[in-house]
């Protein structure tokens, strides 16, 4: 079982990064993100960032198993992850706001 495990993992990881060589390169988005995204460039970097940090938490993490020595760069990994979703934020269009809230009234 560990064996899946691994291979999806390395799967996911090689379609993030080559979704993120083609955002940097080619300016190609995939279509589910199309709309939203206003500067592909720095949403493919924050991907390529986001597949260095997930496979470095996998790798010295859950799948290397339980090793307290390695926890401190596993967890390193998982907040380059988590920094890299805050940069793929900042590439993608901000959201609308009502002019008013929906639960106070107009004088």
């Amino acid at each position: 079982m560990h064996g899946y495990f691994v291979v999806g993992v390395a799967l996911i990881v090689a379609a993030q990064v080559g979704i993120g060589t083609a955002a940097v390169t080619r300016y190609w988005i995939p279509p589910w993100v199309r709309p939203r995204v206003v500067r592909p460039k720095l949403w493919g970097w924050g991907a390529l960032t986001g597949a260095l940090g997930w496979s470095l938490f996998m790798v010295l993490g859950p799948l290397r198993g339980p090793d307290s020595a390695l926890m401190p760069y596993a967890l390193g990994g998982m907040g380059l992850f988590l920094a890299s979703l805050v940069v793929q934020m900042t590439a993608q269009r901000p959201g609308r706001r009502p002019a008013v809230p929906p639960d106070t009234e107009r004088p």
